[in-house]
């Protein structure tokens, strides 16, 4: 049984809470003041060891810190791997697959992120045939996407939790079907991992990837790639580099040889510091326990939801609390401007977002104070009511 969530104890850990009501974790979350010891401990070794750095940790860095995420998604070790950022990730893994054949069908929703779109369109080029489910606005009904999957789809790269509404997906049962027709599943866990429990064997998911810069308090600079033991040596990514060769720096000629197990899904050489700042965060939420983050997240989120629906506000994310990650959309009218209500709410120090065709993002977080969403849902009252939030819209007429 986890220990509840105790915010009190967390904020001196984080501390813009202390200085701002801090609901944009969706986006970028706080940073843990153990990023400053990290990064200048990685200062002073490249000062003082210089070149011998990278045999004193910097080139395992990639596999060491992946190990550090792995814990927080349950993966055997030495089957995470760090990255710069979920673009290159997905564009290795497509780099590894064959679309030239019946099974070249790419199965991924309307409502995923833009730029795992991006990256799976530009496949078109090789073959992919890109098979997209629509959303019904709030939710990808499970059932398209199962019947979209068939005996010609190769992969299927999906987001766990949706960024717009906080849809969270039937992973498990798109995993099912995945395995039945014989196709992969790539789960972007990038709106979920550190709020939301994941369990990769569990699910037996094909492999796993997302980033740092949300709910794990890492920063930006480090994603992460889980690939399934047994699946590692069956993939062999075009996109590559030196660290990913059986020998590195043997500095071999010609093609590529790819390394046994996850090491060969990296590329150049890893961007040591953002993997370095990244690791305060991944201790902390390990040390906070998802699980009892996500019992947590509950309480604030349906307490804010039923007080913004007792002012008259439109929830935009699913009703059901086990069908929505960590966020809650607030609906506004379509004379409202979101982005300036954002900014009215910054002057304020309420830090939150907006999303067009969605609405304002609010996120709490573990070192988040109950008292501080009602203030949240009061001052949006307040710049309804009185309409002050249109003192800021050529603030973000650019926006």
């Amino acid at each position: 049984m986890s220990t509840p969530i105790d915010p009190h104890a967390w904020r001196p850990r984080f501390p813009i809470s202390e200085t701002s009501t801090y609901l944009v974790n969706h986006s970028l979350g706080a940073m843990p003041k153990a990023v400053h010891a990290k990064l200048e401990a990685f200062a002073t070794q490249w000062e003082t060891r210089g070149v011998r750095s990278w045999a004193e940790g910097w080139w395992s860095a990639p596999i060491d810190v992946g190990n550090l995420v792995g814990k927080l998604m349950n993966a055997p070790e030495d089957s995470v791997v760090m990255h710069q950022n979920v673009s290159v990730i997905q564009s290795v893994i497509g780099s590894a697959l064959d679309f030239s054949g019946k099974r070249n069908k790419v199965v991924y929703s309307d409502a995923n992120f833009p730029t795992n779109m991006y990256v799976w369109e530009g496949y078109k080029r090789d073959g992919a045939r890109i098979h997209v489910v629509e959303s019904d606005g709030l939710v990808v009904p499970t059932e398209r996407m199962l019947e979209a999957i068939d005996e010609e789809t190769l992969i299927v790269p999906i987001s766990h939790v949706c960024f717009k509404t906080s849809y969270l997906q039937d992973a498990q049962a798109i995993c099912e079907r995945a395995r039945e027709v014989g196709a992969m599943v790539l789960l972007d866990t990038y709106q979920s991992l550190g709020t939301v429990p994941v369990d990769v064997r569990a699910l037996g998911v094909d492999m796993v990837c997302g980033g740092s810069v949300k709910w794990l308090c890492g920063g930006p600079g480090a994603g992460y790639l889980y690939v399934r033991p047994d699946l590692q040596t069956k993939l062999a990514p075009r996109v590559t580099g030196w660290a990913a060769h059986a020998a590195p720096f043997a500095f071999e000629q010609g093609e590529q040889r790819h390394a046994e197990g996850i090491a060969r899904f990296l590329h150049g050489s890893p961007a040591v510091a953002g993997l370095v700042q990244a690791s305060a965060g991944y201790e902390a939420v390990l040390e906070a326990g998802v699980e009892a983050i996500r019992e947590y997240s509950l309480q604030l989120t349906g307490a804010l939801e039923q007080d913004l629906l007792d002012r008259g506000f439109a929830i935009n994310s699913p009703a059901d609390p086990e069908r929505r990650g960590g966020t809650l959309t607030v609906g506004l009218r379509e004379d409202e401007d979101g982005p300036a209500f954002v900014k009215a709410l910054e002057a304020r120090d309420v830090l939150v977002d907006h999303r067009p065709g969605a609405g304002i993002r609010v996120s709490p977080h573990f070192y988040t104070l109950a008292e501080e969403l009602a203030e949240f849902a009061e001052a949006l009252s307040e710049l309804r009511e009185t309409r002050s939030w249109r003192d800021h819209v050529d603030e973000v007429a650019s926006y």
